[in-house]
């Protein structure tokens, strides 16, 4: 059964019984947990100040997340030319996952596995990510987005921000598209220097998504490494269940 979404705020809530559930986009923020007893739980998603009987846990996260996976280490580039490396590295690793889903079926690259985003809802989300942040944020452009852009499930409906979920355009049509946005991208990385690197976005002239104020340059660069990482990622777990299906 799937209940709607709920909040729970500013109360305490005395031994409850949470068990055989699943928790889909979950916002925990200063949560204060005392005896405890929690097993057999498993966490994906972004942890920042997570501390566990005093431990703060989320260091050992990253560190061993880093050992597992080396090239993880470059969505954090602190310099022009590893930002430059970053994307670069980025392109070479889509380009073998696009390979991947081009062995399967149109129809299957349609089909989202555990209520995740398909891997054409993924590229297109990727879209609306470069619009927002690149075309919206360090560009000036107030309103880039494209039909075909999907913004993430949790972003306050916008009248002025395309929202069709559904839709089901072919993968060839969403990677010319994502082409243009790989190619804007790039523009902005090859034009880098340290000095602008360090400076803040010109907040943008119009409503829309994110709200229009001045960004560190630096962080808004980042977000786009963090979300092609990710979503990558995601993409490669999903495709690897699809193709086990259709051997």
């Amino acid at each position: 059964m799937t209940e709607p979404p709920f909040r729970i705020t500013d109360r305490t809530v005395t031994a409850p019984l949470i068990q055989d559930v699943s928790v889909i986009r979950p916002m925990l923020w200063k949560v204060r947990m005392r005896g405890a007893f929690i097993g057999e739980v498993d966490i994906e998603g972004a942890v920042e100040g997570l501390r566990i009987n005093g431990v703060d846990v989320g260091p050992l996260i990253e560190a061993e997340l880093d050992r597992r996976e080396p090239l993880r280490v470059k969505m954090r580039p602190a310099d022009p030319a590893g930002y430059r490396e970053a994307w670069d590295l980025l392109g070479s690793l889509w380009a073998d996952t696009v390979a991947k889903a081009r062995t399967l079926p149109e129809e299957k690259l349609h089909e989202q596995v555990d209520g995740e985003w398909s891997f054409v809802q993924t590229l297109r989300h990727l879209l609306f990510a470069t619009d927002i942040w690149i075309s919206r944020v360090i560009l000036g452009d107030p309103r880039p987005w494209h039909p075909l852009d999907l913004p993430f499930d949790e972003m306050p409906p916008d009248p002025e921000v395309p929202w069709d979920r559904d839709v089901r355009p072919s993968l060839d049509e969403v990677l010319a598209l994502r082409a243009d946005r790989v190619r804007t991208m790039g523009e902005v990385i090859d034009g880098l220097t340290p000095e602008y690197l360090a400076s803040r976005t010109v907040p943008v002239d119009g409503p829309g998504f994110p709200e229009p104020r001045d960004y560190p340059v630096g962080e808004v660069l980042t977000t786009i490494l963090i979300e092609e990482w990710y979503h990558r990622k995601y993409a490669e777990r999903d495709l690897d269940i699809l193709l086990g299906q259709d051997r």
